[in-house]
């Protein structure tokens, strides 16, 4: 199909909210996701590194996870502007009829499934594991001997090291804390004003020569002791090489949709429970080809916003698609948990989604803003100034 100037203004106008909520809502998932890892990555010098990896590995996963959403997002923003400036009366008055006004809608849907299908069947699996693996390496890294200026490191198990500064090879630092529980109980609280690191190739162990400093030491009995010293020797343990990662495939979701199919319909018995892959495939697939359905819904909720209010046509919209996405979960669930068979827990839910997708429009098409959508929207926004009005009644009396 070749585009049309209406076409390329009505995907213009769509992009750019679809594209803010995307990136806002990925971001804000990017960072409650990291602030989580943050201890973890803080015990190891590579923490910058495994950061940065972290997020290049989740970045699939939560543009999966806000697909749906901004797409929809997108779509009702558009339509209920034009339908608020009357553009929409004026295209359709020109003789255009609703379904070809939709048409570059649903065609952005068709390729947001493809992109969808890449992502959900090969890209996001990979990266799943990659993130695992990231997590392996964070959690089995711990201190390899090199110091970072302020970073706080455990250097042991009951060690935590820092220094104010450190020369480019971190082996030279200034400032030093050294902070040590003894299996006794005993605190050895030391500080230095410079400290080397002496560590040769293949050691298990670290020495720090500090320099000019005082270790004050508690025991289990409030005793204190205080010592000051110009040099001082503390031996600190290194990590050694961690047990290798498991092999990709053991979680359904680091399989691809083609290693799902043929592991789910295979003959050979496979690794994993037969229905909990099909579960984990209808979901995917599911969730990529209810795009193109979202313009059948999006469409007749921004032509019933102009008379029953963008607030509560957005409120059912929401409802909807948070319903969709909960009934995957809950349907992955039941399988892993009851053994239920994917294609009811899974395909059903789909279904009666596509339908009222499909059902929404073909009553819109008849007369565009008349449809169950916009009578339940009409409903809600009743019930909404019925509210405010009682809120206001009781106000103004307490007042």
């Amino acid at each position: 199909m070749i585009l049309t100037t209406l076409d390329r203004y009505l995907l213009r106008r769509t992009l750019t909210p679809m594209s803010a909520v995307l990136i806002s809502t990925m971001v804000a998932f990017l960072m409650e996701r990291l602030m989580r890892s943050f201890q973890l990555l803080s015990q190891t010098t590579d923490g910058f590194k495994l950061l940065t990896e972290l997020m290049v590995n989740l970045v699939p996963h939560y543009v999966g996870l806000t697909l749906p959403g901004g797409f929809f997002i997108g779509l009702f923003v558009v339509v209920n502007g034009l339908n608020k400036s009357s553009e929409i009366d004026a295209i359709l008055a020109s003789g255009i009829s609703l379904g070809r006004f939709a048409t570059p809608f649903v065609g952005l849907g068709v390729v947001l499934m493809l992109f969808s299908v890449a992502l959900f069947g090969f890209i996001q699996p990979y990266s799943r594991y990659a993130y695992h693996a990231v997590l392996h390496a964070a959690a089995n890294a711990g201190w390899n001997g090199d110091v970072r200026p302020k970073a706080l490191l455990s250097a042991g198990p009951d060690v935590i090291l820092t220094a104010d500064s450190a020369d480019a090879s971190g082996r030279h630092l200034e400032h030093v804390f050294i902070r040590k529980i003894g299996p006794e109980g005993r605190e050895d609280v030391l500080t230095a004003a410079s400290a080397d690191v002496l560590k040769a190739p293949g050691d298990q162990k670290a020495t720090l020569v500090l320099n000019h400093g005082r270790q004050v030491s508690t025991t289990r009995q409030a005793e204190v002791y205080v010592a000051d010293f110009a040099a001082f020797r503390f031996d600190l343990p290194v990590s050694q090489a961690a047990k290798l990662l498991r092999l990709r495939g053991d979680e359904v979701s680091e399989l691809t949709l083609i290693e799902l199919a043929q592991q789910g319909f295979g003959k050979s018995p496979p690794t994993l429970p037969r229905q909990t892959l099909l579960a984990e495939l209808f979901s995917r697939s599911s969730r990529a080809l209810m795009l193109p359905l979202l313009p059948l819904l999006a469409v007749p909720f921004g032509l019933s916003a102009k008379r029953a209010g963008s607030g509560s046509a957005m409120v059912i919209g929401g409802l909807l698609l948070f319903a969709f996405e909960t009934s995957m979960i809950l349907g992955q669930a039941m399988v892993t948990a009851a053994n239920v068979p994917a294609i009811a827990t899974i395909g059903a839910p789909a279904g009666l989604f596509a339908a009222a997708c499909v059902a929404t429009w073909m009553a819109s098409r008849k007369r565009p803003g008349q449809n169950p959508v916009s009578w339940l929207s009409e409903r809600l926004a009743e019930v909404f100034t019925a509210i405010a009005k009682a809120m206001g009644r009781r106000q103004a009396l307490r007042e």
